[in-house]
């Protein structure tokens, strides 16, 4: 594990900042939640902190050689667990929930801190968000707890209202491409790359930027022919599935996020737009199938790496989103 590389991003510092200014005060959160869209190094955030309550240095932490260092770069540490998705899962079981708490609860190894860090926890289903209530709210001395979700995380308020949110967001355009051009590969169009990753600096990195100009040409006159009735679903989602489908719903995520942003009239950057709060009778009907169909593209995106069937599943998502594609 590579918990350094937090400090080459700078966007993270602020954050940085705050958790040791905490343990310098003897106050480090026993659980914090990690609040951020794909592509802003959120993990890389978590496994630092991880590494500041685990370090054994007596000076600046995390050192990065002491023995808690040297096991955690080797992904052998007792006391760090972490709780992600399994293969094919849709959820996060709430067996994986009970391993974790029970491991948290024990007698640390090295007689420091314990972590536990849970990855794309808006995946925990209900029993698995209650099983964390008794450990949230009467925690183990010495144990920090960090889960990473969407700004969008369908987490029980009783679970987010106690841990200490950090919100990540996407450093300044200029800053971000100033980043890329001196840590991506040469030559690359970094303005449009980060147009479609929502101004993610590590998803924009990830981005083939050859092709991104087609792509976006290819996506509207798609969306716009299936909102029109004029194509047949099941050959738009042959083709998507076949050629960059987690950039296409990518695409579309930002897409649905600027329409409700216009239908809404209010300043909603990309990949950021919070769910519905308000009752769905005193909201405008476009606006709520807009949030829909963008909870369906988000949760299709996540699940595109598991073996669920994605023509079926995207097939699904275009004809239950044709009205709301329409404009």
């Amino acid at each position: 594990m590579d918990f350094l590389s937090a400090d080459s991003l700078p966007w993270l510092h602020q954050a940085q900042q705050r958790l040791r200014d905490s343990m310098l005060a003897g106050r480090l959160p026993h659980s914090s939640l990690l609040l951020s869209s794909p592509g802003l190094g959120a993990e890389q955030l978590a496994n630092w902190m991880a590494a500041l309550a685990l370090c054994e240095s007596p000076a600046a932490r995390p050192c990065g050689v002491c023995a808690s260092c040297s096991l955690l770069r080797s992904d052998s540490h007792p006391d760090y667990h972490v709780v992600r998705l399994e293969d094919d899962a849709k959820q996060i079981k709430v067996d994986q929930v009970r391993e974790l708490i029970g491991s948290l609860v024990l007698k640390s190894y090295r007689g420091g801190y314990k972590v536990g860090i849970i990855e794309g926890a808006e995946a925990l289903n209900a029993n698995g968000a209650n099983a964390f209530l008794k450990t949230l709210e009467e925690p183990s001395a010495d144990t920090m707890l960090v889960m990473i979700a969407r700004p969008t995380h369908r987490l029980p308020a009783t679970i987010a209202s106690r841990c200490l949110r950090l919100a990540l967001r996407p450093p300044p355009k200029k800053e971000a491409v100033a980043w890329l051009e001196n840590h991506g590969s040469p030559g690359q169009n970094w303005d449009a790359a980060l147009a479609l990753a929502g101004g993610a600096p590590l998803l924009a990195m990830e981005l083939d930027t050859a092709g991104i100009a087609a792509l976006e040409r290819e996506m509207r006159e798609d969306v716009e022919a299936i909102a029109a009735g004029a194509v047949d679903i099941t050959l738009v989602a042959d083709v998507w599935v076949k050629a960059n489908l987690g950039l296409r719903l990518l695409w579309l995520e930002n897409w649905i996020t600027r329409r409700v942003r216009a239908a809404s009239s209010e300043d909603i950057s990309q990949q950021t737009a919070e769910r519905v709060r308000l009752p769905a009778a005193l909201l405008k009907p476009k606006i709520r199938a807009l949030f829909e169909l963008l909870d369906a593209a988000r949760d299709l995106r996540r699940l595109a790496s598991t073996n669920i069937n994605q023509q079926l599943a995207l097939e699904a998502l275009l004809l239950g989103g044709r009205t709301a594609l329409a404009k």
